[in-house]
């Protein structure tokens, strides 16, 4: 089987990797007009271009999209980038500049060239810390145009298919005189489809779409990150007159644990924090601590100092999309109590006293930090 691999979505646009929203936009302007199919028919080099180009757009925009690309390259997008053909293309970036670069510059074509595509919708899938960690199937309840059953989609009450618009005469847009220059602009009776209904289903006004509650299976990877959206092909609302659906934008939100949190900078490490006795850290001994499958005892060396951290090699999160777990970094803090019992009050009295004696390298190191500071400071003739 042969692989085809992917160019640079970078090098794709003609910009460099710290482009703003505003260079990258430009760029895909520019290479959208090029290569598009109504300036180059017939051409399937133009459509490949057109649609890599829209590709690498769709990526670079989206701020999550562009943050998984430059880590992790085209593996860590995972199917969430790309169209299926020219006309999902056209509805997703229709409206971007004003609607001059697909619409009245090119003439509607998104419009005439057949029935328009359905409306995408989004819905939010809440996920608990452990159902991330695993990866689960959620079903999501979602409400979304389908065909009507009246008139079975057709929009007409009478079951007559669609009539050429006489307001534009099946065009699907009008011509309007501003001075000396002539616009193009959708038609507002038939809204730009070039048809019309002559007798409308009363179920649906003409749309041929009904409302309808559904259910949606979502399956949602191990190790997915808050925010993160699963795009569903096809789920969206159904188009007017049998168009095609649009797609279901499902953006996931997960909920905070009581003992992890995520690495800011791999996404799969954890880190959580452990107080430990101070007896424990001075003289050394074993700390109970969480994971994601249970518990491990670790162990603590004596003279452990507040913050240290200890490293669970493989306890982490699964990589998304990728093989291999991160780690689980466990932070140590002291455990000090604010009303010590008049027992432990007794017994740190007598510690206190052997540790003014048994000065650490801590203390010590600060102490002749101390008297540096100081000496300075007679030298200069401040009071200390």
């Amino acid at each position: 089987m042969t692989t085809v691999e992917k160019r640079d979505y970078y090098e794709i646009l003609g910009v460099g990797r710290q482009a703003g929203e505003a260079e990258i936009k430009k760029a895909y302007r520019r290479l959208a007009l090029k290569w598009h199919p109504d300036k180059n028919p017939g051409s399937h080099e133009a459509e490949g271009r057109f649609k890599e180009a829209a590709e690498a757009f769709e990526v670079l925009r989206d701020g999550q999209k562009r943050a998984r690309y430059d880590r992790y390259g085209h593996q860590g997008l995972d199917g969430q980038a790309g169209f299926h053909d020219v006309s999902d293309i056209f509805s997703a970036f229709g409206d971007l500049f004003g609607g001059d670069l697909f619409g009245s510059f090119f003439g509607g074509r998104e419009q005439r060239g057949g029935p328009p595509r359905g409306n995408s919708l989004e819905v939010q899938v809440d996920l608990g810390f452990e159902e991330m960690a695993r990866g689960v199937k959620k079903t999501v309840v979602i409400r979304r145009r389908e065909r009507c059953d009246g008139c079975r989609g057709a929009g007409s009450s009478d079951g007559r298919p669609p009539v050429r618009c006489p307001r534009c005469g099946g065009s699907g847009y009008q011509t309007v005189n501003q001075g000396f220059f002539a616009v193009r602009r959708g038609c507002h009776a038939c809204g730009g489809e070039g048809v019309a209904i002559e007798n409308a289903c009363d179920r649906c006004d003409g749309t041929g779409l009904a409302a309808k509650r559904r259910e949606v299976e979502v399956s949602v990877p191990s190790g997915i990150e808050d925010r993160m959206v699963i795009p569903m092909r096809g789920e969206g609302e159904a188009g007017p007159r049998g168009g095609p659906h649009g797609d279901l934008h499902c953006v996931v939100r997960v909920a905070e644990h009581d003992f992890f949190v995520r690495s800011p900078r791999d996404p799969a490490d954890l880190f959580v924090e452990v107080p430990v006795p101070v007896s424990t850290a001075l003289l050394g001994g074993r700390v109970e601590v969480p994971t994601l499958d249970g518990t491990e005892s670790l162990v603590v060396d004596a003279g452990t100092e507040p913050g240290a951290t200890l490293k669970v090699r493989g306890a982490g999160l699964p990589r998304l999309q990728r093989s291999g777990r991160g780690n689980l970094y466990v932070r140590l803090g002291y455990d000090v109590p604010r009303r010590p019992s008049r027992k432990l009050r007794k017994a740190l009295e007598s510690f206190a006293e052997v540790e003014k004696k048994e000065v650490g390298p801590a203390r010590k190191k600060f102490a002749g930090l101390l008297e540096n500071h100081r000496r300075r400071l007679a030298e200069n003739g401040d009071e200390v």
